[in-house]
Formats: C-alpha cells, sequence, structure tokens
C-alpha cells in the first residue's frame, strides 16, 4: 500500500505542479481563445460530471470497447496463426504492409457510405486501426518463441490447445499485451475523429459542435476529457497487465539484480 501510494505521489506531482502554474497564469486572461483555467474547469464539471454523461460520454466509451475487443480478438486469432506459419505469413505479408499503410481515419468516408452515420461505423474504423499493433506484436512474440519451450511441448506429447493455451500465449504474452495496450491509444484517437465525422451523439460530435459555435470553455472542456480518459485508460490498463504479467515483472528485477 505505501508502495502504491509513494508510485501515484511521484507520478502525479508534476502534472499539479503544472495545474497550478496554469491556474495562476490563466487568472487573467482575456484572450477569447484561451480563457481561464477556473471556467474551464467549472464548465468540464457542469458537462461532464453530470449532465452529458449519459448522452455523450456512455456511447462513445461503448464503441470504444466494442471496437477495441474485436481488434483484439482479430489480431490475437490471426497473429497466432501467421506466427506459427512462417510460410503463410510471407505469402499475405505484402498485402499486410499495403493495408497497414492506409490510416483508419483514411476510411470514414468510404465507412460512412457503406454502412451510413452509425454505431457501426465507429465500431469498424476503432476495430481496423486497433488491431494492427496487437496483430504484428502478436506474430512477433510467437515467432519470437524460445524453440525449446514447443520441443518439450511435443516430447510430452500436450494437445494442440493445452499447447496453445500453457505454452505459446504465456510466453508470447508481454508482446500481445505491449500491443493491446498500443491499440488502446489508437482506438481512443481514432473514437474522436470518427464522431467528428459520422455521429449524431459521442465526445467528439459534441467538441464539433461547440467549436463551429464558438464556445471555447465548452471546446477546452472536451478536450480535456478526452485526455482524463485516455490517461485513465491506460492506468487501468497497466494495471491489469502488472497483474496478468506478475511472473514477467518479477523475472525483470531478479535479472536487473543479478
Amino acid at each position: 500500500m505505501k508502495r502504491s501510494l509513494a508510485n501515484i505521489i511521484t507520478e502525479l506531482w508534476f502534472p499539479l505542479v503544472v495545474l497550478i502554474v496554469l491556474w495562476v497564469l490563466s487568472e487573467k486572461s482575456t484572450s477569447f481563445y484561451f480563457p481561464p483555467l477556473r471556467i474551464v474547469l467549472e464548465t468540464f464539471r457542469r458537462l461532464w460530471l453530470f449532465s452529458q454523461v449519459r448522452s455523450d460520454v456512455l456511447p462513445s466509451l461503448g464503441s470504444l470497447g466494442l471496437g477495441y475487443c474485436l481488434a483484439a480478438g482479430v489480431g490475437i486469432v490471426l497473429g497466432i496463426i501467421l506466427g506459427l506459419l512462417p510460410r503463410v505469413h510471407s505469402v499475405i505479408s505484402p498485402i499486410m504492409e499495403f493495408l497497414r499503410a492506409i490510416p483508419g481515419v483514411m476510411l470514414l468516408p468510404l465507412m460512412l457510405l457503406l454502412v451510413g452515420i452509425s454505431a457501426t461505423l465507429k465500431i469498424s474504423v476503432i476495430a481496423y486501426a486497433a488491431s494492427w499493433p496487437i496483430l504484428l506484436n502478436t506474430i512477433d512474440g510467437v515467432r519470437g518463441l524460445d524453440p525449446g519451450l514447443l520441443d518439450v511441448a511435443r516430447s510430452y506429447r500436450l494437445p494442440w490447445m493445452r499447447r496453445l493455451i500453457w505454452v505459446i500465449l504465456p510466453a508470447a504474452a508481454p508482446q500481445i499485451l505491449s500491443g493491446m495496450r498500443t491499440g488502446l491509444s489508437l482506438g481512443v484517437t481514432v473514437i474522436l475523429f470518427s464522431e467528428l465525422v459520422g455521429s449524431i451523439n459521442g465526445i467528439g460530435r459534441r467538441m464539433l459542435e461547440y467549436q463551429r459555435s464558438f464556445a471555447m470553455p465548452e471546446t477546452w472542456s472536451c478536450i480535456l476529457l478526452m485526455g482524463i480518459l485516455g490517461y485513465g485508460l491506460n492506468g487501468g490498463f497497466l494495471a491489469l497487465e502488472r497483474r496478468v504479467l506478475k511472473w514477467d515483472y518479477l523475472r525483470r528485477r531478479q535479472s536487473i539484480r543479478a
């Protein structure tokens, strides 16, 4: 508990100092585009702590969750297959590199024509963008397995499914989770862009409306909300990763001490 509290203090003291400095420096601001931080925080409390959570925040998080889960499922399954079958990977690698070079945001106009303004649009674009780091890290994690582990599993005549669950996935888990964390960050970014183009609700859509009406405190509050959501989701994923990969963290500590 003491170590966790110390880590939290170490991580948050500098952002708090920056927040205090911005509060003091912006208090007498007369700029229309840069209102005082006090007004931005008051607007944030009024909008995002009460009135618009259900109408905008929950739809955005729901689309992000569905798209991210779809990306994780496809990326991990396909990554394991391609990692275990290097010949298949070499055949489809040019197509993968071609598709990976196309940003998910560029698909928004096409997806808008195909599915229209709906939650399917946001989920599809998020899944496409977030799947690539998960897929590529899973391939690298599986291909980087120690051949001795697979040889031992074969010598004990483990069934393929047990070999996958007890040997392949644990050994590749650090890289898989690293790709999942990167994919989550991309998903947070893409959800904002997808709502700017094709959505009737959500944080991005609301920010676009505020920007068009020159409501600057409200616009800044949307930016603040996205930063908080991104930080919170990343922190939650890191906590989950430390719990799942506790054995890997202990191994790294022992190797550093040695």
